[in-house]
């Protein structure tokens, strides 16, 4: 134990003695989190509209009205030529066209069913997507308008009987910051303990230094176990960071035991480290580490649910995640944060992340060669 707390020093002396990662291991989630949580988003915003009015009447208008007034849409041209708003699509004017038959306000008058054409540019499926049940939105609103001017009273007094209120939970204000923060967060403490630790002992075997551990009768565990406790502290550290600015610039909720969220950072970490000095074990160059820690960390990152719901994913893929620690991190951070879940209900997560943990570290440990 002696052994293993003197290594443990001499890694935290060796690691802020180099002033830009001292700056960085610090400097860096400040920015990012900053950045980050209110950048990184799914909502849309001011989606240009292109209209195509050949109606011209009273109830075009409201239509077109109830469109300016959505949060979603901002009308940004009006033409009566179809190729001309094509012309608009091609060109990235605008997102989404929507075509007023000229008949539309009469029978919309007749209580006759009225057919609207909507042309959306769909490279980004995800804004299309979005886009479509935006607009099928505002049409349910309108035709909901419509009914109860058309409509008896006594038709009215029936569908006001039915009261139906939605009600959101764990993020009831749909706070986009809400949802992604916990991920950001994960994300953040990969980077740290990920890149860093793998960096550090690679570095060490470029500059020659290991060579002077290797010759001394530390053994192997030792050494990989004084490689991971400095970083695993200093992602905690910038986990306590992240908490307090996601806290204090975007006031984000915590429903749960801070508790239990460090204890379950604590695991991830150590199979984030584990499976880095892992990789570091036969990567000779600092070049070769980030080519190879690149690779994983976009894997492990866009297949955690970060973006995509895991539920969404192929089945293929959800076995893969079986040993992805970001994705048990990811789900750990926001049912802890939003749902104020409990050990109870994340314990699988957390055993999955301690035999994660287990296998890295001891492939670390066993592909750890003591070479003078």
């Amino acid at each position: 134990m002696r052994t293993i707390f003197y290594l443990i020093r001499k890694e935290f002396i060796q690691i802020f003695r180099n002033k830009f990662i001292g700056r960085a291991i610090f400097g860096v989630p400040i920015i990012q989190m900053l950045i980050l949580v209110p950048a990184v988003t799914f909502e849309i915003r001011d989606i240009k509209l292109c209209i195509i009015d050949r109606d011209m009447s009273s109830a075009s208008r409201s239509l077109i009205s109830q469109l300016e007034g959505s949060k979603f849409f901002r009308i940004t041209n009006s033409t009566f030529s179809e190729k001309e708003a094509e012309s608009l699509l091609l060109k990235n004017k605008c997102i989404m066209v929507l075509q007023i038959p000229s008949d539309f306000g009469k029978d919309i008058g007749n209580g006759k069913p009225v057919k609207l054409m909507s042309s959306i540019n769909a490279i980004n499926a995800t804004t299309a997507q979005l886009s479509w049940a935006y607009l099928n939105g505002v049409l349910r609103d309108y035709n909901l308008d419509q009914a109860k001017q058309n409509i008896n009273r006594s038709a009215v007094s029936a569908i006001s009987q039915i009261d139906i209120r939605n009600r959101y939970w764990y993020n009831e204000l749909l706070n986009y910051k809400f949802y992604m923060l916990p991920g950001i967060l994960g994300i953040l403490v990969t980077a740290i303990g990920f890149l860093l630790a793998g960096l550090n002992l690679v570095r060490e075997k470029e500059v020659g230094t290991i060579e002077q551990i290797n010759v001394t009768p530390v053994r192997k565990h030792q050494f990989i176990i004084a490689k991971m406790v400095p970083f695993l502290l200093i992602g905690l550290a910038d986990l306590v960071l992240g908490l307090l600015i996601g806290k204090l610039a975007f006031n984000i909720p915590f429903e749960g035991s801070i508790a239990l969220l460090f204890f379950s950072a604590s695991i991830f970490l150590i199979a984030v480290l584990g499976f880095a000095l892992f990789i570091s074990t036969f990567s000779g160059t600092q070049q070769q580490f980030m080519f190879i820690a690149f690779f994983f960390m976009i894997i492990f990152i866009l297949m955690s649910g970060i973006f995509t719901p895991l539920e969404s994913m192929p089945w293929w893929a959800r076995k893969i995640d079986l040993v992805n620690p970001v994705a048990y991190i990811m789900k750990i951070n926001r049912m802890v944060m939003l749902k104020g879940s409990t050990i109870h209900d994340i314990s699988r997560d957390i055993y999955s992340l301690i035999i994660i943990a287990i296998i890295f570290t001891a492939l670390a440990v066993k592909r750890y060669r003591k070479t003078a």
